[in-house]
């Protein structure tokens, strides 16, 4: 028998158990084949969420073919799989938190300086963050204010418990700012890890109070009638950045030509998306078991900005520009250097790194903006001239100037 490192026993231990896993293994061929060009085929990871749509649908829509890339579409448990299979060079790319990146290279969510890299946005808006039905209704829709008074009724062995989906992305930093709009201190509360599609089930079993979280799972946690969404993150900062497409450096560096008709198939896939008359059809696909394995009828639900709260909040509607977003004439897909710089910014307010890192160097080494220009100006779509100006978070009307965060 011959002998084999444990790395590469775990990794063919890993690869075997996801192909068992993961019935749903997709792969969108187009081109040349892996045995043609002697590359094999290009991963992109996605995590069970409405908004993996565009990396999906690219796929289904046959984007991916039609720009002549060879796409394996792979349906993963977890951020910390996909961050570390980003890093291993196992996932070439994945529909990713925008926050991860920074979170990674700052050591709050990984190894710091460890380097994962944006190659462009794939959506804004649309997350949300769901109470227990008992809390919810004392609590109301929009408005944190009586939060603090209902949580410092626990006793001191008992804080209220909340769930984000990984430490220092997307969803930690919403419910964050939002624990802090409501004047809560963070160290008088419980925060855990739990990944998206576990997040109802652990709420059915009472393990948390409540939990933030990208769609479905807010919408499916009301349709089982378990909790209620207080806040729609459009409604916590208008056209936040939300998940990104995130890139091994070799892959981006090596096949920065394949990588750009990757970009090229989302982004179309990312128009197709916008109109709304698209959404009924792209939310029966996402749906299924393959992908986000959740009712269709609450994906497109909220995908058209229809939000059932929950049994005491009742329903509210967003116009299309304030509900998921995924391209809106390539505004949404622009990575910018002020929001890099706004997400560290938070990690140092909250206290999740020790001192305020070099935000201009870690933003500008992490955003591969050269790229999405390039892209950008071969599909047509205007790059702003300037992307550290200053913008308004919605929740409390603060303003933050990227050039000067402190």
């Amino acid at each position: 028998m011959s002998k084999i490192s444990r790395r590469d026993f775990l990794k063919t231990a890993a690869t075997f158990g996801a192909a068992i896993a993961t019935p749903s293994l997709l792969t969108a061929c187009g081109g040349e084949t892996a045995s043609e060009t002697g590359e094999r085929p290009i991963k992109i990871g996605f995590i069970p969420l409405t908004d993996c749509a565009s990396v999906v649908m690219a796929h289904t829509l046959g984007y991916y073919k039609k720009y002549g890339v060879n796409v394996e579409v792979v349906k993963e448990a977890s951020w910390a799989n996909v961050r570390d299979k980003l890093l291993t060079g196992d996932l070439d790319a994945a529909h990713c938190l925008f926050g991860m990146p920074f979170s990674v290279y700052t050591g709050v969510g990984g190894k710091a300086e460890s380097e994962l890299k944006i190659a462009m946005v794939l959506n804004q808006n649309g997350q949300g963050i769901t109470l227990s039905s008992a809390l919810a209704k004392d609590v109301g829709y929009g408005d944190p204010s009586k939060l603090k008074a209902l949580i410092s009724q626990r006793p001191a062995d008992k804080p209220a418990t909340f769930a984000a989906t990984f430490p220092g992305g997307t969803h930690d930093l919403w419910l964050r700012y939002w624990l802090a709009a409501a004047d809560v201190d963070q160290n008088n509360v419980k925060i855990i890890t739990i990944p998206p599609p576990q997040m109802v089930a652990n709420m059915r079993i009472g393990e948390m109070d409540g939990f933030c979280v990208g769609e479905p799972w807010n919408g499916v946690a009301v349709k089982e009638g378990i909790g209620e969404t207080v806040l729609a993150t459009q409604d916590l900062w208008a056209g936040h950045p939300e998940k990104a497409l995130v890139v091994n450096p070799a892959f981006a560096e090596k096949r920065r030509a394949e990588l750009k008709n990757v970009m090229k198939a989302i982004l179309e896939a990312s128009q197709w998306l916008d109109d709304f008359n698209n959404r009924a059809e792209a939310a029966k696909v996402i749906g299924g078991q393959a992908y986000v394995n959740a009712p269709a009828d609450v994906i497109e639900a909220r995908l058209k900005g229809q939000y059932n709260l929950g049994a005491t909040l009742g329903e509210r509607t967003f116009e299309p520009s304030k509900s998921m977003v995924f391209h809106q004439a390539g505004a949404v897909n622009e990575p910018q250097r002020s929001h890099a710089i706004w997400f560290m910014a938070q990690y140092v307010r909250f206290g999740l790194v020790p001192s305020a890192p070099d935000y201009n160097t870690i933003a500008d080494k992490l955003i591969l903006r050269d790229l999405y220009a390039e892209v950008a100006k071969e599909m047509s779509l205007t790059v702003a001239s300037d992307d550290l100006q200053p913008f308004t978070v919605t929740l409390d009307q603060r303003s933050f100037d990227p050039k000067s965060p402190s």
